[in-house]
């Protein structure tokens, strides 16, 4: 099977949908002259021409705005932010528009569209620049929230994305644009919902999503080496959360370790650490372990985000304690 970048998986989605659906179209910085800030919208231009591939001012809430409209309206827009810090500014026509619409109206609205875009540390950017909000966006009930691991899945889980009548938030990571993977030539779908056992084990279940579980994989693979067998599981969308893998997983190994970039407070984390303990309570050996950046914004010293970042050697610690081995 060929391997192609993450970057060029999103673009096959994007222009294999596009040809498919005629009301499938893109918009954001720099997407169209520029071919992506990230190159992700390398071609489309030329391919699709300005009228569905359009560069927009930067003004993420007027652009965010109109894509809304043209979702209500019968389109289906793709929505690149350059960085979903930028969100922020439009996230009153996410959460107040889009999320909502079909409920307001009673049905008579749906907003279908895609708001798609890099999030998290990507080296040194400082606070304002390295933030993870896909917990703050999977809180909204009317919205769906993907978070891709490698090529393959981000072109399955994207093209079931642009095909989804609810609006999707499709978080991507600037650091895994050039990673390479496996990817097949014909058309696939993957489910949004349903999660994957990336690693079978016995011993104890990490779970992680996004480009965090490259750190969990590493670590699994570190502690094979010292005799324990770690199951990896990749969630893929963290809303909705396939709680049933993980709990299944927990009732097998007894034992659970989250991995995650995201802040601590309210996170996924603590969404799963709740559902594991309400549903396989009596199946755990040990207290479920999360290793989540520190509660701090994140600083421009490469010294220092790697401190507050998760780790390899965090994880490995987190698991050695659920197995009471330190």
């Amino acid at each position: 099977m060929r391997e192609i970048q993450f970057r060029e998986a999103l673009r096959e989605a994007m222009n294999e949908e596009m040809r498919r659906d005629p009301n499938v179209f893109l918009l954001g910085e720099e997407v169209a002259e520029y071919n992506g800030a990230y190159k992700v919208s390398q071609g489309m231009l030329d391919e699709f021409g300005a009228k569905r591939v359009i560069d927009t001012p930067i003004s993420e809430l007027g652009f965010a705005g109109i894509a809304v409209g043209a979702a209500m309206n019968g389109l289906r827009p793709l929505v690149e932010f350059m960085t979903f810090n930028f969100s922020l500014v439009a996230i009153d026509q996410i959460i107040n528009g889009a999320a909502k619409i079909m409920s307001m109206s009673g049905g008579q609205y749906t907003a279908p569209m895609v708001f798609r875009g890099p999030t998290g540390n990507a080296g040194q950017l400082s606070s304002q620049h390295s933030q993870n909000f896909e917990n703050w966006f999977a809180n909204t009930p009317g919205l769906k929230v993907v978070v891709p691991a490698n090529p393959y899945d981000a072109k399955g889980l994207l093209k079931s994305a642009i095909r989804d009548n609810d609006p999707i938030i499709f978080m991507e990571s600037e650091v895994m644009y050039g990673d390479k993977g496996p990817v097949p030539e014909g058309e696939y779908l993957i489910p949004i919902g349903v999660a994957d056992v990336k690693r079978e084990g016995t011993d104890v279940t990490i779970v992680s999503y996004g480009k965090i579980l490259k750190v969990a994989l590493q670590a699994a693979e570190d502690l094979a080496k010292e005799g324990v067998s770690a199951e990896v599981i990749d969630l893929r969308t963290v809303r909705p959360i396939d709680f049933e893998t993980v709990v299944n997983s927990v009732k097998k190994t007894n034992r659970l370790v989250i991995v995650e970039e995201t802040w601590p407070l309210a996170s996924i984390s603590s969404e799963i650490s709740y559902h594991v303990q309400r549903y396989a309570f009596d199946h755990l050996d040990a207290p479920v372990m999360r290793v989540t950046s520190r509660d701090l914004p994140l600083p421009y010293a490469p010294t220092l985000i790697q401190e507050i970042l998760p780790n390899v050697k965090r994880t490995i610690d987190a698991v050695k304690s659920v197995m009471y081995q330190n």
